[in-house]
């Protein structure tokens, strides 16, 4: 990951998986915060689930990216897309605002994650780390240290 918007990207998911854990925590005991799960063993399933997706997106895996599309996009779409219809008809209660803009940001942010992995150029061009190279993949190094290695004679007692 060495572009500014992949660190974002990554943030910007961690930041809202863990207002999501705290959320389903607080609607766990009773309390409210700012929205409520709209299916609490989903919701659980989907923070495990984001969770090992965002730690394998970092490490730019492509599969971890799709499951964690595919995974919002189960549990965020039909409650967005309900949400945008009552918004334009002028039905949707002022309560279910804010969880429309969640499931906005959470769509958004799953897309923007996919595309960040599927634009990546060093994904496919260098698979393996250049800060290593150097040294695994150097036979000229390998021979300098060789020669250096014959010339030492230590005396043994």
């Amino acid at each position: 990951m060495k572009n500014f918007s992949s660190w974002l990207i990554a943030m910007f998911a961690f930041m809202f998986w863990g207002f999501r854990l705290v959320g389903t925590v607080l609607y766990s005991v009773g309390n409210e915060f700012m929205f409520a799960p709209s299916n609490m063993t989903m919701e659980i399933a989907l923070l495990f689930i984001t969770f090992i997706c965002i730690c394998f997106m970092i490490k730019r895996k492509l599969l971890a990216a799709i499951i964690y599309l595919v995974a919002h996009f189960i549990y965020y779409g039909p409650a967005f897309l309900e949400h945008f219809i009552g918004l334009f008809n002028n039905t949707l209660p002022m309560e279910l605002y804010m969880s429309t803009l969640f499931e906005l940001f959470a769509l958004a942010l799953a897309i923007a994650a996919v595309f960040d992995v599927l634009l990546d150029k060093n994904r496919k061009a260098h698979p393996t780390d250049q800060k290593t190279d150097w040294f695994y993949k150097n036979k000229d190094y390998d021979r300098k240290l060789d020669e250096r290695a014959d010339k030492n004679n230590y005396r043994t007692m």
